[in-house]
């Protein structure tokens, strides 16, 4: 039937993940979603449940014709007019299934069938049997299996395989099992279901304990060999079993799991973007595989070892799953391996002592945002420190404005060996901030020009700030950068007295 190590991958994006709350898709968008698994090289995509609208009788007829490669499957209860319906749908499809399912459990019998097992048990024949009139390939799924009583399962299984079923899939309906008893169910089957080698043993776990992954991971391991899941783990309540975890577990640890699937793991990333847009539901960032910070390293102890060596914090290749690489974060808690290997993809290659110097920049810009970004940088080497004294330097600033507010300032500068504070109020509060910084120099300077421009992006964005001030004949440019536009002023004010500085140097030293 298959290799023995093969795992089948059965996508139901398009009709479990798309009973999200919110997440419905047209046609079009459906064939889209439809043509990128097929990329992924799914080995069957359930592209809908055609008896539940004519919109998804459509997405299913079209998916069936049109997408190349996955089998594609139609939903339907074991209701005759649903499984007409889907083979109806499906009839043009060179790859067609019917997917057809009835709930099992004790609780499901007499909380919402209302029916005893016998008669669910000749429904359940009797849809398999009609499904195998329109299609050879038929799934049967006995509804919350996992909490199903055991004898009348294996009852079920085997009716059902007899009739015709070629997968019999294992639904943990509500996402009730634990790992061990749902891998040892699987192991039972096996064992104890006379014709169960005839059909392939599937799974479809949800995701309400948090352990719809494992628990197909433990199934596997007890013997089933398709998986049902979906991209990003979409499904009704809290989802279902992830596609991308599943696939990249059972390549990562294939020294422990021993199977491999079809799928095009370069594909994952484009694939969890694509669904996350059209259905308008993010993901999460700390997402496993596809979360934005999956391969992402904010720590300075984890920089440095993976600049290293990659394998000493990832376990996975980033392209592997279709990512350029690993991105290294700089945020306050990033060391100076971090910085100086940005630097160098950057294009800068920095002196021990530069780079102490913009190491010194950089930490204090982090302590203000989240994120320092390559433009950050870029920034920050780009200062000309040369050009510069360290005469007067801006210790403290603090200004008020607002609406009816008076705006005043209050400066500290260090000037040579002295420290001297003043306040002053001012037009607004760079205008108050420059008055506070004029009066604690003490020197008749002219503010020519002042000019301010956003140059990184976001919120926390950099702002720099150039000033042209003049004193006497003498015109000197100073330049500031901050998250704070009054600071970054303040500092623009202040480069450009500390310029004032050496001019008046320089001219004395050529004098001489």
């Amino acid at each position: 039937m298959t290799d023995a190590n093969h795992v089948f991958i059965f996508d139901t994006t398009l009709r479990d993940a798309e009973q999200t709350p919110g997440a419905s898709l047209n046609v079009a968008e459906k064939l889209e979603v439809a043509q990128q698994l097929a990329r992924l090289k799914v080995d069957i995509i359930e592209a809908g449940f055609p008896v539940s609208s004519n919109e998804d009788f459509e997405a299913v007829r079209r998916i069936g014709q049109e997408v190349e490669g996955p089998v594609i499957c139609g939903l339907a209860r074991a209701v005759a007019k649903d499984i007409d319906r889907a083979g109806e749908a499906l009839k043009d499809a060179p790859n067609p299934r019917i997917h057809t399912f009835v709930g099992t459990s004790e609780i499901h019998l007499k909380g919402q069938m209302r029916k005893g097992q016998e008669e669910v048990l000749k429904m359940a024949v009797a849809a398999v049997v009609q499904a195998k009139s329109y299609c050879d390939d038929v799934e049967f799924s006995p509804m919350d299996a996992a909490r199903t009583e055991p004898g009348y399962l294996f009852e079920v299984i085997e009716a059902t395989i007899a009739a015709g079923a070629t997968t019999i899939n294992i639904p943990d309906t509500v996402g009730y099992a634990v790992p061990e008893e749902f891998g040892t169910l699987i192991e039972q089957i096996i064992a104890k279901v006379p014709n169960s080698d005839q059909a392939i043993i599937s799974v479809h776990c949800h995701d309400d304990l948090g352990m719809a992954v494992i628990n197909t991971l433990a199934a596997i391991k007890g013997g089933a060999r398709q998986a049902e899941c979906t991209i990003n783990g979409l499904g009704e309540r809290a989802g279902n079993a992830s596609l991308e975890e599943i696939v990249m577990a059972l390549k990562t640890r294939q020294d422990h799991f021993g199977y491999t699937t079809h799928v095009v793991s370069q594909e994952i990333i484009s694939t969890s973007r694509l669904v996350s847009r059209l259905m308008g539901i993010a993901v999460q960032p700390n997402k496993a595989i596809v979360g934005a910070n999956a391969f992402a390293h904010s720590s300075g102890i984890h920089q440095d070892g993976v600049i290293k060596q990659r394998n000493t914090f990832e376990i996975m290749e980033p392209k592997d799953v279709g990512l350029d690489d690993t991105e290294i974060v700089l945020t306050a808690r990033s060391g100076r391996a971090a910085l100086r290997h940005r630097l160098q993809v950057l294009g800068h290659e920095l002196e021990q002592e530069e780079l102490n110097r913009v190491y010194e920049i950089f930490v204090e810009l982090a302590d203000k945002k989240k994120e320092v970004f390559d433009k950050d940088l870029i920034e920050i080497v780009g200062g000309d420190p040369g050009e510069s004294t360290d005469h007067y330097e801006l210790q403290y600033l603090h200004s008020v404005s607002g609406t009816g507010t008076v705006p005043t300032a209050t400066v500290r500068l260090r000037i040579g060996d002295q420290t001297v504070q003043q306040s002053a109020w001012g037009d607004g509060p760079v205008d108050a901030a420059y008055a506070a910084i004029g009066l604690a120099c003490g020197t008749d300077i002219h503010v020519e020009n002042y000019a301010i421009r956003a140059i990184t992006s976001g919120s926390q964005a950099l702002g720099e700030v150039t000033v042209h001030l003049s004193r006497a004949e003498e015109k000197v440019r100073g330049r500031g950068v901050s998250t704070d536009v009054i600071e970054a002023s303040a500092k623009a004010y202040v480069d450009a007295l500390n310029r004032l500085v050496l001019k008046s140097v320089k001219e004395e030293h050529q004098t001489v």
